[in-house]
């Protein structure tokens, strides 16, 4: 691991985030994994799926 990241987490613990942020970060997090699993299962909307493009030349 590079030094930047052992003062990163040395900053973190030092002063960690508020439980709200947990909360926030957590919820993002959450529904992040929704919206996988619908587009897993295969209840995605097609409206709301973007289509790949090709190179144009």
């Amino acid at each position: 691991m590079n030094i930047v990241w052992f003062m990163r987490m040395k900053r973190w613990v030092q002063n960690p985030p508020s439980p709200r942020r947990v909360k926030f970060i957590f919820g993002i997090i959450l529904i992040a994994a929704i919206i996988f699993g619908v587009e897993y299962a295969g209840y995605w909307p097609d409206w709301a799926t973007a289509e790949r493009m090709g190179r144009r030349f």
